[in-house]
């Protein structure tokens, strides 16, 4: 290895010692070793990172305070860069800038990042621009924007980290143009993730998936957000699936606008003003499956967007939604589309319990078809399966007047006290 210390680094010292770290690592590179910080508090910034380097200290105990307005470390146009057990603390300065953060790389490829503790940047914690690579193991929270914000990148995998107390999102994965992304985001603990710069959903969420296709959402714990715990918006072929989502201010999952493809599996989402939402037919949203998901405890408004009505799982168009478990819901347990906003929806096999109405049908002109069947319905508190024609309800019992509606099947349903 490289040792700081030979390049006159000196930690606890008030300094800026970017020239001196600047130099220890443009040596490091040159040579094919890696550079170690020993434990102490260093201050400095704008260090830029070349082809295969590797930087690590202590965990916990090797600290760099950022010095200036640019990005502690940097990089553009290179690979095999490796950061570990490193602590990145934005108190001392740092990028004020939505594509910028306290660690930037752009056009990077096999980033490897491993055991780094990023926190209090005045914008984003780390920024990827078109870049690859393993960010794991690490720590990102309080940043003023967002923990982790990649775009236009490709093969990034997201694992383990921990994405706290954050101003505007949590882990954000988003291409310019609607294309091929493929990143992995698993395992992480994200929570407490506010909308400070306002929006109806473009800030505020845990996991925000835009424009990228192929894109895995597994195995996460997402908890206290101003809007969504995991929102795809405008995607092809996003799986969120395993992930525990918890205190959503708003749609707990939500699969929007010109998405195709989503399936929704096997999540839990518990206290939301809606549960699960697969929508905008008008904007070319279809396709999907949501199957496996309990959702339960929505709540009777939105704190962030009064518009919200309390649903437990919604859907529009091209989509299953099977096998799933709703229960405690001041509203509509499963609901099928809006006024003609409706087309090829099945409801099956699903379990529905303390809701006001268990399932919604639009029944409304130019709606297309839907089925309804094999569903265990207990504790509805107004009706069991009922038709509307946008917010107007012209049928309390669908079942019994399906007749009227040639755009619905209904058989098999079992409606209890």
């Amino acid at each position: 290895m490289v040792s700081a210390a030979d390049f006159g680094l000196v930690p606890d010292v008030e300094a800026d010692q970017s020239a001196a770290l600047q130099k220890a690592a443009a040596s490091a590179a040159a040579r094919g070793l890696p550079l170690f910080l020993p434990g102490g508090t260093y201050r400095a910034g704008n260090i830029s990172l070349t082809y295969s380097v590797t930087i690590y200290g202590i965990d916990g105990a090797t600290i760099i305070i950022s010095a200036g307005a640019a990005p502690i470390f940097h990089a553009e146009g290179q690979s095999n860069i490796t950061l570990r057990s490193l602590s990145l603390d934005g108190t001392g300065g740092g990028p004020i800038d939505s594509r910028s953060g306290l660690l930037a790389f752009n056009k990077c490829e096999r980033l490897r990042l491993d055991a780094i503790d990023v926190h209090q940047g005045p914008d984003n914690g780390l920024f990827l621009s078109g870049c690859s690579g393993l960010v794991t193991g690490s720590h990102f929270g309080g940043h003023a924007g967002s923990g982790i914000f990649a775009i236009d990148s490709h093969e990034l995998t997201i694992s383990q980290n921990q994405v706290i107390d954050c101003g505007n999102g949590g882990i954000l994965v988003w291409q310019s143009q609607p294309g091929r992304d493929g990143t992995i985001v698993s395992g992480n603990h994200i929570a407490r993730i506010s909308a400070r710069a306002g929006g109806s959903g473009q800030n505020g969420n845990g996991i925000n998936i835009f424009r990228a296709d192929n894109v895995i959402v597994a195995d996460n714990v997402v908890e206290t957000c101003d809007f969504s715990a995991i929102r795809a918006n405008t995607t092809r072929n996003a799986s969120i699936r395993g992930n525990t989502c918890t205190n959503l201010s708003e749609t707990g999952i939500y699969s929007e606008f010109a998405f195709s493809g989503s399936v929704i599996a096997n999540n839990i989402v518990d206290g939301a003003a809606v549960g699960i939402s697969i929508t905008n037919l008008d904007q070319g949203g279809r396709l999907a499956v949501c199957s496996g998901n309990i959702v339960r405890n929505i709540l009777p408004k939105s704190p962030t967007n009064p518009d919200s009505k309390p649903v437990g799982i919604s859907a529009e168009a091209d989509t299953a939604i099977t096998g799933n478990t709703v229960s405690n819901v001041p509203g509509v347990g499963i609901n099928a589309g809006y006024g003609p906003y409706l087309r090829n929806v099945i409801i099956a096999d699903n379990v529905i319990t303390d809701t006001d109405t268990a399932i919604d049908v639009s029944v409304a002109p130019g709606a297309g078809p839907v089925r309804i069947a094999g569903n265990m319905i207990s504790g509805a508190r107004l009706h069991p399966i009922v038709g509307t024609q946008w917010n107007k309800l012209v049928s309390t019992d669908l079942a019994a007047n399906a007749g009227q509606f040639p755009n619905v099947s209904i058989e098999g349903n079992i409606a209890g006290p």
